[in-house]
């Protein structure tokens, strides 16, 4: 169903049980976001959508100079959209079977986003730690987004400075309420969003993002 980079597993604890959500490449968007409301009670809701005009692929939004192609949300009040109910997951789907399929942050959890590079030298640390992880996303803006638990926009700014950073000083930013990110495995212009921790039952408790913190800001630090 979602697509996970090569190599991730080494990142994700040992004894990890067995995906509730398996990686079938074959998948449609529909089975996907269907699963993600049963199996994680994630909401969710479609966004825009990849077309070919002229033989290129383009944005459904029109804009041929869209930043985030197919990948996006198709309206304002998107919010309002978002459901945890999979038959209704399932109808909107079945409108636009290639539209991708967003996760409002906020709700059942929140991310922080990093850079790629960061964010792998923060999991090889996180693992040698053994510490709590949810999942992570991998997106084309080369980018690592941690799902960790609501709230995490009010407390990460003084979390980074108690470590003696400026957050203005450090790439890491908190997605919450109002926010969303774009779930595997959502084609994002010509690539595809990923897992680099998929869920799994193991991870399906978040983290607090005080338990994150301190490896992603000094992987931040080392990313500058």
């Amino acid at each position: 169903m979602e697509e996970t980079i090569a190599g991730a597993e080494a990142a994700q604890s040992a004894g990890q049980a067995a995906d509730h959500i398996p990686q079938q490449r074959g998948e449609s968007l529909l089975e996907t976001a269907v699963r993600y409301t049963e199996e994680r009670h994630w909401d969710v809701f479609p966004g825009t959508w990849l077309v070919t005009v002229g033989g290129a692929q383009r944005c459904s939004c029109g804009d041929p100079r869209c930043t985030a192609p197919g990948a996006h949300p198709a309206r304002e009040g998107w919010a309002s959209l978002a459901t945890g109910s999979a038959s209704t997951a399932r109808r909107m789907w079945v409108r636009q079977p290639t539209a991708s399929v967003l996760l409002p942050t906020g709700r059942t959890f929140d991310a922080v986003s990093v850079p790629e590079t960061a964010g792998f030298l923060a999991l090889a640390r996180l693992e040698r730690m053994r510490s709590a992880l949810g999942p992570v996303i991998l997106t084309p803006e080369r980018r690592m987004q941690f799902f960790v638990l609501p709230g995490t926009s009010m407390k990460l700014p003084d979390l980074v400075r108690k470590l003696g950073w400026s957050p203005a000083s450090l790439d890491l930013a908190a997605l919450g309420e109002g926010a969303y990110v774009v779930a595997p495995p959502t084609r994002y212009g010509s690539r595809a969003v990923q897992w680099a921790c998929r869920p799994t039952p193991a991870n399906r408790w978040l983290p607090d993002v005080e338990e994150l913190v301190p490896p992603l800001a000094y992987a931040c630090g080392r990313d500058r």
